[in-house]
């Protein structure tokens, strides 16, 4: 009978920080986490220290749903972020909300912004000066990052592996080539939609950032067959590039690459011909490429 009367009766029974925070509540999706916290004030207690103890506060699927008083909120007392990612935030977060955040968590290692157009340089300049140990960075869409605040990034961040610059309109080849120069461990890149962007920018990248696997050119119009030879030459563990809509990026730069099958989105133009006469003729006719 005393087993029995010691048995818990409830979720809550259960430890909190020995059981429940690292063996439960970590596989719940935050939108139930914050549905729990209505329960009763016991669950509201314990969803603030679990949010107090997380490694990974992920908004994206219920980012568009939450006010940001509520963010606030969830994040006031935690200092152990290791990932974050603001995705479909672009509503409401602002440079007030991130501020405290990025400055009480100096181990981020990952942090995606992407697409949140009402943040200011001042945030990436936060996250430049705090987390020196950040490795992935997601700006997509960002475009009020600008080259003082990359080189801000680039002086204080040299262990970052990947960034998604994609339609950041502002940066030009000065930055990103001192991007380059100061990341050296870049894996993955992210140019994407970016005018401005030429061969200068691709060379340096290629020349600095030997260990590149993954590059995004889409929509870099300014961008030609000789910087996809140097990277080719420079960088022999690529596996991806995207080059679609570069319009001066031919099949004589990209045939190397496809030899060492890195995977490229623009087909070779035989095979584009046969997929366009496919579409005019309804089936695609038996043609020997061997001849």
């Amino acid at each position: 009978m005393d087993e029995e009367a010691k048995m818990p009766t409830c979720l809550l029974d259960l430890p909190w920080e020995d059981v429940l925070v690292p063996h439960i509540l970590c596989h719940l999706p935050l939108q139930h986490l914050v549905s729990l916290q209505r329960v009763s004030k016991q669950f509201h207690s314990l969803i603030q220290v679990y949010l107090a103890n997380c490694r990974t506060f992920n908004l994206s699927p219920i980012g568009p749903c939450i006010p940001k008083e509520a963010f606030c909120s969830m994040l006031k007392d935690n200092k152990v972020l290791q990932n974050l990612s603001l995705q479909n935030c672009s509503d409401w977060v602002t440079d007030k909300e991130l501020l405290p955040v990025i400055g009480q968590n100096q181990h981020l290692q990952k942090v995606d912004m992407s697409g949140c157009a009402w943040l200011t340089r001042h945030s990436l300049v936060a996250v430049s000066l705090s987390c020196m140990h950040l490795q992935h960075l997601g700006l997509a869409h960002c475009e009020w990052v600008d080259s003082l605040s990359l080189r801000s990034l680039a002086d204080h961040c040299g262990g970052l592996q990947s960034i998604d610059l994609t339609a950041c309109r502002q940066l030009k080849d000065d930055a990103i080539c001192y991007l380059a120069k100061k990341c050296l461990q870049l894996k993955s890149l992210s140019l994407a939609v970016n005018a401005n962007v030429t061969d200068e920018s691709v060379e340096e990248v290629a020349k600095n950032c030997r260990g590149l696997e993954q590059l995004d050119l889409t929509g870099c119009l300014r961008v030609r067959n000789q910087s996809i030879r140097t990277l080719a030459e420079y960088c022999p563990k690529l596996q991806s590039l995207k080059v679609n809509h570069c319009h001066n990026v031919t099949e004589s730069s990209l045939d190397p690459l496809r030899k060492r099958n890195v995977v490229i989105d623009v087909e070779p133009p035989l095979q584009r011909a046969l997929v366009l006469l496919q579409d005019v003729l309804g089936f695609a006719p038996f043609i020997n490429l061997q001849i």
